[in-house]
């Protein structure tokens, strides 16, 4: 429903070119105004790449998911796990304030690549590393192109398997040729309302924790480069991942998994129960009745989880 009334404002803001492409600039302006960078600045191959960090002690990457950024952590995570590690979280390309990586998107692999030499240049040589969501992708990708780089991993509620349907309607406008005139329309003239339902859709069946929908900063991620950056990534990671698939049994670190039995977004049946079988050193701990966001709404499960993988390691 949410994805409909967006491709209908689309095609709505396509009629009316001049005016749409103003709005989505001074949206886009405001965005920005209003969610500055919160962290530093990395330049890694000539790519700019943006982080925050905190805390001493074993290094942590946090990889957030798709349509986010790194404000997902900085909302509680990094302040909260500073106590007991060196925190590091990455705005991944096209999101947040990290530019895209080229105009054809980056795939799970490029991703892995920039964050594990931009961990590595901040002297994690080889971190803990978290991934939710799509993070998680781009964290398996990571232990299987760069087992060097990296001493466990956690993943929350992960892609890690191919799936049956179909990419939707929405991404396949977003990412294809309609693209650079139908994201400007969604960035000027999707309501306020959508963006707080699809907040709430993702955290389901669990409500959104209070003045997260504030913080997370979800304008950002309505600019036309965010939305071209997200939809080009979304449209690639089914392939991605049957690539990857056959490696996993490659993998040789300590992998806790995290994954809530109501999560209807990234299925637990499709992804980490296969998963847990194709990773010799992998725990699997189900999480019952949790949605699509355990980072928020099972803290404490997660942060064991955390501990475990850092014992395992050698790290703790």
């Amino acid at each position: 429903m949410i994805y409909n009334l967006l491709i209908a404002l689309a095609f709505l803001g396509l009629s009316s070119c001049a005016v749409t492409q103003w709005k989505a600039t001074r949206e886009t302006t405001e965005a920005e105004a209003a969610y500055p960078p919160s962290g530093d600045f990395l330049e890694v191959g000539g790519q700019r790449l943006h982080y925050v960090e905190a805390g001493s002690g074993p290094p942590l990457v946090l990889i957030h998911g798709a349509s986010g950024n790194l404000r997902d952590w900085t909302f509680d995570a990094v302040e909260r796990l500073s106590d007991d590690y060196r925190v590091i979280a990455f705005d991944r390309p096209g999101l947040g304030y990290t530019p895209p990586l080229g105009d054809d998107g980056a795939t799970i692999f490029e991703q892995a690549e920039l964050l594990s030499e931009g961990a590595r240049r901040l002297g994690a040589e080889r971190p803990l590393v978290l991934g939710q969501s799509y993070g998680g992708a781009v964290a398996l990708a990571w232990a299987v192109n760069h087992p060097d780089r990296i001493s466990a991993l956690v993943l929350l509620a992960a892609a890690s398997q191919t799936w049956e349907t179909d990419l939707p309607t929405y991404y396949k406008i977003t990412s294809g040729p309609l693209g650079p005139l139908a994201n400007p329309a969604i960035s000027a003239w999707a309501p306020e309302g959508v963006v707080q339902d699809a907040i709430a859709e993702i955290f389901a069946p669990q409500p959104v924790p209070e003045g997260y929908a504030t913080h997370i900063g979800a304008p950002l991620t309505l600019r036309p480069e965010s939305i071209r950056a997200n939809a080009l990534q979304r449209a690639g990671l089914k392939e991605e991942i049957r690539a990857m698939v056959p490696r996993y049994g490659d993998i040789d670190v300590p992998v806790e998994i995290l994954h809530g039995s109501a999560d209807t977004t990234v299925g637990l049946q499709i992804h980490s129960v296969p998963l847990d079988e194709q990773i010799r050193d992998a725990r699997l701990t189900v999480l019952p009745g949790v949605g699509h966001m355990p980072q928020h709404v099972a803290i404490p499960e997660v942060d064991a989880a955390i501990d475990r993988a850092a014992r395992r390691a050698g790290l703790r």
